[in-house]
């Protein structure tokens, strides 16, 4: 929506490189920015609920959203779960001029990108190689087989960095926040 003062930031980078803690250090330090809730197949990890992280849902509630135009984005992560972006929510928070981001994958990023492309794309990187496998091995909520085939994804993802408009590497959380509303306001 060219002329508006408010971007809609996708946020995206390889696994593990801590999009889901810079997204919710946004919804904590900046509540004036609406960050979307993605469609997920897959089961909820520990602590997270449903509605506040992801809208957990079946693979045929998924399918019809898909058959229903329902979804700005989709996409099968890691050879399996199905994720999503809910297509209305998005509108009405843009339409509301409301500073706006996305947090997702990829393959996502690029779809959303060809359907609104004035999104600005945000490339989370880790500070190293290393470091992105100590965060994936540290969270403990995948097998070691996941996390092998997790870490062949990321690598991936991380050649795909020049696609992104602006890379943030984060360092620290709280800093790559800032960064991130910074862009939105800017």
């Amino acid at each position: 929506m060219p002329g508006t003062p408010h971007r809609l930031i996708v946020l995206a980078g390889p696994t593990a490189v801590g999009k889901g803690t810079v997204a919710a250090a946004v919804r904590e330090d900046y509540p004036d920015v609406w960050i979307s809730v993605s469609c997920t197949t897959r089961a909820p990890r520990p602590g997270e609920v449903d509605g506040q992280h992801y809208h957990f849902v079946s693979d045929e509630e998924f399918d019809r959203m898909i058959a229903g135009g329902e979804l700005l984005e989709y996409a099968v992560v890691h050879g399996h779960a199905k994720y999503g972006t809910p297509r209305t929510p998005v509108e009405e928070a843009l339409a509301a001029g409301r500073p706006s981001m996305l947090e997702i994958d990829l393959q996502g990023a690029r779809q959303v990108k060809a359907n609104m492309p004035e999104a600005r794309l945000v490339f989370l990187a880790p500070p190293s190689w290393e470091e992105l496998v100590r965060r994936l091995i540290g969270r403990g909520t995948e097998t070691e087989e996941q996390q092998e085939r997790r870490l062949e994804t990321a690598k991936v993802e991380l050649a795909a960095e020049a696609e992104f408009d602006v890379t943030i590497v984060n360092h620290e959380v709280h800093e790559a926040a800032a960064e991130l509303v910074k862009l939105m306001r800017a």
